[in-house]
């Protein structure tokens, strides 16, 4: 009998496996390896992707060690990884405008189902556009998840706008420098914490004030601000508590990082605060227009250092020493 999964791939036949990058079990970046596992098989209105390179995020290293949405991983070995760019070697069906031979990016719901640390990934086709003509596929590898979940902080729960005042921690981190450019791009008065290395590069994406976390305490010098993109939370140095203090009367702060302040809501309500966390959906809608902008030139996307596949466990050493300067990268394919 016919192996099923060599026809997900064109003209049925092609590969049955491919190379990975999985965990075995959760623990310290070591149980991060590649691995010969079996290639996915494309169902209904999935479009099966040739992977070129994929994004490394805070929630992956989560979930490797343990945290994040570990407790969702169904079966090992499993394939960490949500964002990508690639190419479509199957598309979902004949009339479907992402065409075999599209250079495509997108993100994934891991886990669950495998990531994107992968040769190939079955997408779902509401799951990914065509990347930015203006990126490589390395640079748009670095888009989706950062960019998505700054998106739908700065602009669809703050709304950024005109004469908004908004305090960006990690402003120079991967959801950060993206959450500078929309912010500004809508108008508002952007603040934004980092360190000293990283102040006029985010002048350059439009930050108007950049404070240096590492000589200056942001509360000392900020006050009376609209909204607070909080990309911290109170996992070090109180960073999340502190940034109340810099809020106007009935002011909003919108937190991002899993598991980091889950008194949150109730710390501002009892200061007469509005709070929420955010969760990112996989909404290749949204990143179609992040595209637009991508392509006009208004919105740029950092590229701090790219690992092969095979050093993907050192991918997640680097992100947990921190100071990174937008994304993290693995090249999946060996030319990219």
């Amino acid at each position: 009998m016919t192996d099923p999964r060599a026809e997900s791939t064109p003209g049925g036949a092609g590969p049955t496996t491919m190379r990975a990058a999985v965990i075995d079990e959760t623990g310290c970046p070591d149980v991060l390896h590649v691995s010969e596992v079996a290639l996915p098989l494309r169902i209904n209105a999935e479009v099966l992707v040739k992977v070129a390179a994929a994004g490394v995020n805070p929630i992956d290293v989560k979930t490797r060690a343990g945290r994040g949405v570990s407790a969702a991983i169904a079966s090992y070995p499993y394939i960490l990884g949500q964002d990508f760019s690639g190419t479509v070697v199957e598309s979902a069906y004949e009339g479907h405008p992402l065409k075999v031979g599209d250079e495509v990016y997108g993100m994934l719901s891991a886990p669950r189902g495998q990531g994107s640390y992968a040769e190939y990934a079955a997408v779902p086709a509401l799951q990914l556009c065509k990347k930015p003509g203006r990126l490589s596929l390395i640079e748009a590898a670095g888009v989706p998840l950062a960019a998505l979940t700054a998106w739908g902080m700065v602009v669809d729960v703050a709304k950024a706008h005109e004469g908004q005042r908004i305090l960006i921690h990690a402003g120079a981190g991967g959801v950060g420098h993206f959450a500078v450019q929309f912010a500004a791009y809508f108008g508002a008065y952007v603040i934004a914490t980092s360190s000293s290395r990283n102040a006029s590069w985010l002048r350059e994406l439009g930050a108007a004030e950049v404070i240096d976390y590492t000589s200056t305490r942001f509360e000392d010098v900020v006050s009376r601000v609209d909204v607070v993109i909080d990309l911290i939370g109170n996992v070090h140095d109180e960073t999340g508590t502190r940034s109340l203090q810099t809020l106007r009367p009935g002011g909003l702060i919108v937190n991002a990082p899993t598991g980091s302040w889950p008194t949150l809501v109730d710390d501002a309500a009892a200061l007469g605060l509005r709070a929420t966390t955010y969760k990112v959906s996989p909404d290749a809608s949204t990143l179609t227009i992040i595209t637009r902008l991508i392509n006009s030139g208004d919105i740029h996307v950092h590229i701090d250092e790219v690992f092969e596949l095979a050093d993907a466990a050192e991918s997640h050493r680097r992100l947990e020493q921190g100071h990174t300067r937008g994304k993290l990268v693995i090249a999946v394919a060996e030319q990219v």
